[in-house]
């Protein structure tokens, strides 16, 4: 991976949703990009926070902490960190493609989750390509 890559050519070499394919690696972090669409599952990352950048359409966030539910939409552009521990379900209604920073071998539905629908692949990340 020393040579420079194109999220534009990468996000087009795949066309499954809710499958994120690792792009680059930053110490022990993978760089992930993935297309998603409709709801993801009720998940929490007992020990990382997850970083999310939306590279295309808009993408939203549901949150459940003890302080109760609230949700974040992000447009194209925009950055959001859930925090460790914080139960949270992406989604997508019309669509998007986002950027994730997590650490190498992070399951996509966390260490606690719902019951994961055929539409979620639940994976650490799948190699560009």
């Amino acid at each position: 991976m020393n040579e420079p890559i194109d999220l534009h050519s990468a996000l087009a070499s795949f066309s499954d949703l809710w499958s994120p394919r690792i792009v680059s690696q930053v110490n022990d972090y993978d760089v992930r990009v993935a297309k998603v669409a409709g709801d993801h599952v009720w998940h929490a990352h007992d020990d990382t926070d997850e970083f999310f950048l939306v590279l295309d359409g808009e993408f939203a966030i549901a949150l459940r902490d003890e302080s109760g539910e609230r949700a974040v939409t992000l447009p194209k552009g925009s950055v959001f960190v859930v925090p460790r521990g914080v139960e949270h379900r992406p989604s997508a209604p019309g669509g998007a493609s986002i950027l994730m920073f997590e650490p190498a071998g992070t399951l996509s539905v966390g260490d606690r989750h719902d019951d994961v629908p055929d539409h979620v692949d639940a994976t650490i990340g799948r190699a560009l390509g």
